[in-house]
């Protein structure tokens, strides 16, 4: 069966997440049945994604996979002279609704899983913390905040984060599922040009990420730009690896993933094997 590997993006105002649940709009039951209208399969093929995403966050760089019948794959085309994959992403292109776009369909590399494959998922999480910054353009995918915030308060907060470890205090439980994570980068900033100039914005890049685990990191941080909590706040609560109440979860509109990273493609298959693999505790911070 040959796996096929779909870049898109998604703006999630209007879905309840990614993952597919009965009787709800989501962007996986979204693309899985439009490839089933497509390919005329019965049952639709599974979807697997490089991050699933809570409801109303949006993606601009999202990764997908999907494995398709041999036979469906080489009927892509029809009658026309194109190849499969661009035959797929136009017959995609037709069907989704306009909230969603796929950009690019390909035969992925030997080894390629688009979850497990993954080194890194960077995501961006912006605030309007003036009543100048708010654009109603843009009302759904950047926090309205009533209060300013010192970003630079923040990013000195936020750096202390950066690292490897139990991130118990900024995840919400699941049962058998860990909470060590390494937070690569976790910045913030004012940009003085670009779409986000005046915007604070905050840079959030790791492995992989539990599950709320950005937003809650955004919140503690925001509670110290107030000036609510001090800048050592944030750290204490990682170190203390229980959920505090005082570390609020933003919403997730403000949310968008960025990018996902792959290694090469002699790499693929070692880095999912890697990933697969039970995280080791962090020692003594």
């Amino acid at each position: 069966m040959p796996r096929i590997r779909l870049d898109l993006a998604y703006d999630g105002t209007d879905f309840a997440g990614w993952a597919r649940q009965p009787g709800l709009r989501t962007v996986q039951g979204t693309l899985e049945d439009a490839l089933a209208r497509v390919l005329r399969l019965d049952p639709a093929p599974r979807v697997t994604v490089a991050g699933r995403t809570d409801a109303g966050v949006h993606a601009r760089g999202q990764v997908a996979h999907v494995d398709l019948p041999e036979d469906a794959w080489a009927a892509v085309p029809g009658r026309s002279t194109r190849p499969p994959e661009d035959a797929l992403l136009a017959r995609l292109t037709g069907v989704l609704p306009r909230d969603v776009v796929v950009h690019r369909t390909r035969v992925a590399a030997p080894g390629f899983d688009a979850r497990f494959s993954a080194l890194r998922r960077r995501y961006a999480y912006r605030v309007a913390d003036r009543p100048d910054l708010r654009d109603p353009l843009r009302r759904h995918h950047v926090l309205w905040h009533a209060r300013a915030l010192d970003a630079a308060a923040m990013h000195a907060a936020a750096v202390d984060l950066v690292g490897h470890h139990d991130f118990a205090a900024y995840c919400k439980p699941r049962e058998g599922a860990t909470t060590i994570r390494t937070l690569e980068v976790f910045d913030w900033e004012r940009p003085t040009g670009g779409p986000d100039a005046g915007l604070v914005v905050a840079t959030v890049q790791a492995d992989a990420f539990c599950h709320s685990m950005v937003r809650a990191l955004v919140g503690a941080s925001i509670a110290v730009g107030e000036g609510r909590r001090p800048v050592d706040w944030p750290a204490g609560l990682l170190a203390g690896r229980r959920r505090d109440p005082g570390g609020a979860v933003v919403p997730p509109h403000g949310l968008t993933l960025e990018e996902v990273a792959y290694p090469d493609d002699a790499e693929l298959e070692a880095r999912a094997r890697q990933t697969r693999a039970v995280r080791v505790a962090p020692g003594p911070r």
